[in-house]
C-alpha cells in the first residue's frame, strides 16, 4: 500500500485508546462506579477517567494495545506518569471537588484487543499511592 493511502498511526492510536477509554468507563459502570469526568484537563495534564466509588474518589489511567511488541498495556504507567496523575489529583481536589474529607485512589484500567469488540480487561485497583 502506498504511504499516501495508509491510515496515520497516530488518528489509529488515538481511536483505539478512546475506545479503550469507552469500554474502560462501561466496565466501570457496571462495577457501581458513577462516572464523574472523563478526559479531565488541567495544567498538570488529563485524567482520563475521574469516578466514584462508594466514598473513594478514584483517578484511573487507562491503557490499551493491540499487541504485546511493546509489552503489556499496564507497563506504559511509568513513574513519570504516576507522579503526573498525583499532580492532576491535586488541581482536581482544588479546583472541582465538592467533597471533603475523601478518599483517594489511583487504578489502572489495561486493555488487550483480542478482536474487533473484544479485550482483556485487567484492573489494578491502588495501582499506586501517593508518593507523600
Amino acid at each position: 500500500m502506498a504511504k499516501a493511502n495508509r491510515p496515520k498511526k497516530k488518528s489509529r492510536n488515538k481511536e483505539i485508546g478512546k475506545r479503550g477509554e469507552d469500554a474502560a468507563a462501561r466496565y466501570l459502570e457496571m462495577l457501581g462506579y458513577e462516572i464523574l469526568e472523563r478526559n479531565w484537563k488541567c495544567p498538570a495534564g488529563e485524567a482520563d477517567i475521574i469516578a466514584r466509588d462508594e466514598c473513594t474518589l478514584v483517578f484511573v489511567e487507562v491503557k490499551t494495545r493491540t499487541s504485546l511488541k511493546k509489552g503489556l498495556p499496564s507497563e506504559a504507567v511509568t513513574p513519570q506518569k504516576r507522579a503526573r496523575y498525583e499532580r492532576i489529583a491535586g488541581w482536581y481536589l482544588h479546583d472541582e471537588c465538592e467533597f471533603v474529607d475523601i478518599p483517594v485512589r489511583f487504578d489502572v484500567i489495561a486493555l488487550l484487543v483480542a478482536g474487533k469488540d473484544r479485550a482483556l480487561v485487567r484492573h489494578y485497583r491502588h495501582a499506586f499511592e501517593c508518593g507523600w
